[in-house]
């Protein structure tokens, strides 16, 4: 029931959101289209003179994009009593031919009717005006931005190379410098700021406490914790030691915010240090977030590592990686210090070369690294192992972000510097991102493995795949981020999402497929739940046999599957009308090419309906025995009894010939062939044979077994048993039985059962012997062998034991087909 109860929760929380957007929508009424115009205005003429900065032109589009977003609610305002008036439309009948005339009853009101249906109709189609007049503004202003973006990306600037520009870079930079020390001797030097300094002396210090503490005992504090949690559970070493390294540069990140807070609170660093102040915290994180993503990436311990790596290798990387960290944050205080100090375009490009050209080469690095992950380096625990599409995957990237490092300096060099700076600093950042998502699909499979108690790879257990393919596409909008995407461009991408798709006349939103899908899982759901209750608590209490009640269940299934489907697409508001010629056309072609599928499942419905066969019958069906295992609409599962699966399809059951042994009951007949020696007692045999059939215990007396004498055959008189047992299924060992109680009742009373037996007449033996001679028993002196002197006992050696005679006419005979030459 607890699947059931989450679907009906998640069907109530979908209907509130669709009473709530129905609420929303029938506002369209209120909507101010003379602001709109304004608003249009505005837009049309900053597109037409394209003066407007990116900035301006960015908030502009948030602005239209929002009307946007009420045109489109307003689209369904009133759309229940639009549709009840279709219907009502639909009802009175077409319209007559022109010329011809209808009642004026019914007149006035089809003209009541439409003239309501477009006063209703009235906003919406305003509202879709608007929509495509929005929709259009909002392409025109992205196609502006897209093309700024672009030339500013390809815009030819100063090269660093370039001597003339480094003695301004310098200069540039010592006085920064200067300028911060100034402000910095300014301050100490004079007596407010002294007096503020004692003021705020037991807060600095108290700041001062609280970043020691944090950074100094926070860790040792967080490892008892751990410790103490690991005591109390047996499992989940992974998923407690991630938490405390995660915890291990939480609190020391703290205890940078507090240690910034104290600095600031001196109040002696002026108004530039009080800038750089305010991003020391955010250099600190991001020095220890890069740290720690590095220490989980290429962990020392190799029953944890990320990535299948030796352990100097992984060493490497980590050395890599923490030398990028410590690049990329002196890159944005290079940057902060020119946005402080207005630095010159030629000074920041020369101060930037210097730390673009070392990441690239610590990216490069980092690359070739990626090559060398190989199967025969997948070692066992590691995410990667016995995935070779990850690790193809994983060299790919390798090799991308190398060629990304060596292009992006020389681009910077030539001039291009945004080219390069937009090949290096993105595939750092998405090689962070990429390691993020390895290390917390680890952390999922750790604490899959800390619920369960089971390892997910051993387990091969699904739930941890899909949860590091969530995680994937949750890191999508992140590298198209990094990648130069702006936050409108994956706004834009929901919006479309939300506006769904245009099918003729009809609009099907994702709302639209929620509420399908939500609406189908109830049906469904309540489909089987119904199922289940038949086949447990009812239908055994019936007097309906088990393959009816099969029947019943399987039939019940297949309705209530449709019958959900029609409700969902009903619920949905989804009009199919339109696929009506679209499917009529399909039907032909997709008949020819489903004409099996499709007589297979007719012909399940029949087996069904009529249940010439049913679950647990032997059955025999070309050629095959075996028990029916499962009947579905197009084929029928058989288990023979060789313990194999026979899929069968139901069209052999319907136009071919098959043999049902349990139909209606299990009561079936044997039949045992027995041969006695010639000159026995046949009435005795027969008083035997019955003896032993009708004290069998699954024979039945009534009707009586016979037993027949059915003739001379050419070695034994043949008797025949036939019998009805009770079960059928248990054939093979009653006549097991027979066969063994029939071989001690004879041998008891001394009847004999012959074996086959032949004589054998040669019509000239004295050829065979002539052979003999000549081949076998003559000597290499040509004398004839001992023993061979008589023509008769030649003959006598190559008969069988047996009858033997003459006709007399010299000629041999054999009875049966048993005689030769």
């Amino acid at each position: 029931m607890t699947p059931i109860f989450r679907w009906l929760t998640a069907a109530c929380v979908a209907l509130f959101l669709a009473l709530s957007a129905g609420a929303l929508s029938a506002q369209g009424d209120d909507l101010d289209y003379e602001s709109w115009s304004q608003v249009v205005t505005r837009a049309e003429q900053s597109i037409d003179n394209s003066e407007a900065s990116t900035e301006a032109f960015e908030e502009l589009r948030s602005t239209i994009a929002g009307w946007r977003d009420d045109f489109l609610r307003a689209e369904s305002t009133n759309a229940t009593r639009i549709q009840t008036l279709q219907s009502q439309l639909s009802a009175l009948g077409d319209p007559p031919p022109e010329g011809e005339s209808e009642p004026d009853e019914i007149a006035d009101r089809r003209a009541e009717l439409n003239d309501e249906l477009q006063r209703l109709q009235a906003p919406v189609r305003r509202a879709e005006e608007a929509y495509t007049q929005a929709d259009g503004l909002i392409r025109e202003i992205d196609e502006i931005i897209r093309s700024r973006q672009a030339d500013a990306l390809l815009e030819l600037g100063p090269s660093p190379l370039n001597p003339a520009l480094w003695r301004e870079a310098i200069g540039s930079v010592m006085g920064a410098g200067h300028s911060l020390w100034s402000e910095l001797k300014q301050n100490l030097g004079s007596g407010i700021k002294q007096i503020e300094l004692r003021s705020n002396l037991p807060i600095i210090l108290l700041l001062l406490a609280l970043a020691a503490l944090l950074v100094i005992r926070g860790p040792v504090w967080v490892n008892r914790l751990i410790d103490w949690l690991r005591k109390r559970t047996r499992r989940g070493s992974g998923v407690w030691g991630f938490l405390a390294s995660l915890a291990g540069i939480v609190l020391p990140f703290l205890g940078l915010v507090a240690l910034s807070a104290a600095l600031q609170a001196t109040g002696v660093m002026g108004v530039s240090g009080q800038r750089l102040l305010t991003m020391l915290a955010g250099w600190g994180g991001a020095l220890l977030y890069i740290r720690w993503l590095a220490d989980q990436t290429f962990n020392r311990n190799e029953d944890v590592a990320t990535l299948p790596l030796p352990h100097a290798r992984r060493l490497e990387a980590r050395y890599y990686a923490n030398f990028l960290a410590v690049l990329l944050v002196l890159r944005s205080v290079g940057q902060t210090v020119g946005d402080i100090f207005l630095f010159s375009e030629e000074t920041q490009v020369v101060l930037d070369f210097p730390v673009l050209l070392l990441c690239a080469l610590m990216l490069s690095r980092l690359g070739h690294i990626l090559t060398q992950l190989t199967p025969d380096t997948a070692t066992e625990g590691t995410l990667l192992e016995g995935s070779s599409f990850r690790l193809r995957l994983a060299r790919l990237i390798g090799r991308v972000a190398i060629v990304l490092a060596i292009a992006g300096p020389i681009m910077s060099a030539i001039g291009y510097d945004a080219v390069g700076q937009a090949m290096v600093y993105p595939a750092v950042k998405t090689l962070a991102v990429l390691a993020l998502v390895l290390v917390l699909q680890r952390f999922v499979n750790d604490l899959y493995e800390l619920i369960t108690g089971r390892s997910a790879q051993a387990a091969d257990s699904l739930a941890p795949v899909l949860a590091g393919l969530v995680l994937l596409l949750l890191a999508l909008p992140a590298l198209a981020l990094i990648w130069g995407a702006r936050v409108a461009d994956l706004t834009e991408l929901w919006a479309r999402f939300r506006e769904g798709f245009t099918f003729g006349d009809t609009r099907i939103s994702p709302m639209d497929f929620l509420t399908f899908i939500l609406v189908f899982a109830i049906g469904y759901a309540f489909t089987r739940l119904l199922q289940g209750g038949l086949r447990s608590s009812i239908l055994p209490k019936t007097k309906i046999d088990p393959g009816g009640q099969n029947a019943i269940v399987s039939g019940l299934g297949y309705l209530g599957v449709v019958l959900a489907a029609l409700i969902a697409i009903t619920a949905a508001g989804l009009d199919l009308s339109s696929l009506a010629i679209v499917a009529g056309a399909l039907s032909v072609g997709i008949g020819f090419g489903l004409q099996n599928i499709v007589s297979n499942f007719v012909s399940g419905i029949i087996l069904l309906i009529e249940r010439p066969i049913s679950e647990g019958d032997w059955i025999e069906v070309n050629g095959n025995h075996g028990i029916v295992k499962d009947i579905s609409v197009r084929s029928t599962r058989i288990e023979t009894f060789d313990r194999t699966d026979l899929i069968v399809p139901n069209t052999d059951f319907v136009a071919g010939t098959v043999t049902n042994y349990t139909r209606g009951n299990v009561i079936g007949r044997v039949v045992v062939n027995v041969g006695v020696a010639y000159g026995s007692d046949t009435r005795k045999v027969e008083s035997i044979l019955r003896r032993i059939v009708q004290q069998h215990e699954m024979v039945l007396l009534n009707p009586e077994p016979m037993i027949t004498f059915e003739g001379f055959g050419a070695s034994s008189l043949d008797f025949v048993i036939r019998a009805i047992i009770r079960d059928v299924g248990h054939k093979l060992d009653v006549i097991s039985d027979f066969h063994h109680e029939i071989a001690r009742r004879f041998a008891e009373e001394g009847i004999e059962i012959p074996f086959a037996q032949r004589d054998v007449w040669l019509r000239n033996p004295e050829a065979l012997v002539g052979n003999r001679e000549d081949a076998t028993d003559k000597p290499a002196d040509g004398k004839p062998a001992p023993g061979a002197s008589s023509e008769q006992s030649a003959t006598t050696e190559q008969m069988p034991a047996g009858r033997a005679g003459d006709d007399g006419d010299g000629h041999g005979h054999g009875d049966g087909d048993g005689g030769g030459r």
